[in-house]
Formats: C-alpha cells, structure tokens, sequence
C-alpha cells in the first residue's frame, strides 16, 4: 500500500453490494452475522464507508439506534490491508458524530477487538445496563442486535467469545 490517503462517508445505493463484499470473509469466519442484501439496502442510511483515493472501499460500519438515548456500532469492517492506519477509528469516529446528532447519549457494542474499541472510551458491561420498564420494551424486538445487547440467552451461541462494551458519549 503506497497511498495512505482515504475519507469516510455515508454510504450511497450503489456501495450496499461493496458493503456486502466486504462482509462475507466475516461472515464465512464466523465473525459477524451474515445480511442478506435486502436487509443491508433497508439499512442503508445506518452505515458510512471508508474508501481509498481510487474509490475502493476499504471499511464500513454501521449505526443502529435501540433506544432513545442508545445505539449500537453494527458491521464494522476494516479491509485487512488497511488494518493500523486509522480507518477503523475514523469510521466509529463518524458513527459517534451520527449518534450524538440523532440525540443519543450512549453507544454499544459487540466485538473480539476489545483493545480497539478501548482505545475509543467503550468499557465492558455486565448483565443490567437499562432500567426495567426499558428492558420491557426492548425485549419485544425482532432485531438480533437487540437481543445480543440484552444478553438473551437465544443469542448466546452466536455471540461466544464476544465482549459487550458500552461507551457514554
């Protein structure tokens, strides 16, 4: 890689099959969760994109608001080649930016990179991090990512290994 330069911006229609891309090695390693590619056009404007100066994207990430004050850092893919030059950090840095415009004051995540995502003030959580009338409204989503910040016991299989970590914006 001679050429460092590269910008992080809102993903358009035309980078869902990118993004899609750029998830399946993940997906395949057992990672992340696959999306069908309806499902990634539905969510569309969750997601910014990094890419190269050529054009070629090279990370994604995604913002997934669960509740008033709460949010989630979806899909966060960084191109190994790219891995340690600052793409990772400027893509949560953009979803932070998007999350405090929507008004949230907290940020989840689920991942294995736990030192990068300390690095960027996220700390590990426990079981209980939302009162009881929240959880009560919360546990009535279809959504995965819902149920893996809950810590339901039917997402479990699907997230061993993986740390829940919280940030306050």
């Amino acid at each position: 890689m001679t050429d460092a330069a590269f910008t992080v911006r809102a993903a358009r229609a035309a980078d869902v099959r990118g993004i899609r891309d750029l998830l399946e090695p993940y997906v395949q390693r057992r990672i992340l969760l696959g999306k069908d590619l309806v499902v990634l056009y539905e969510a569309l404007q969750q997601f910014v994109v990094a890419e190269d100066a050529h054009g070629r994207l090279i990370g994604c990430g995604a913002l997934h608001v669960i509740w008033e004050d709460l949010g989630e850092v979806r899909t966060l893919i960084v191109v190994d080649e790219w891995l340690h030059h600052g793409v990772g950090r400027a893509i949560v840095d953009a979803l932070e930016a998007n999350a405090r415009q929507l008004g949230l004051a907290r940020l989840f995540c689920l991942t294995f990179e736990v030192d990068f995502f300390l690095r960027r003030g996220f700390s590990p959580i426990g079981e209980q991090v939302v009162d009881p009338d929240v959880y009560s409204q919360l546990i009535r989503s279809p959504d995965e990512g819902v149920a893996e910040f809950l810590d339901l016991a039917h997402v479990k299989p699907n997230t061993l290994g993986n740390t829940r970590m919280l940030k306050n914006l």
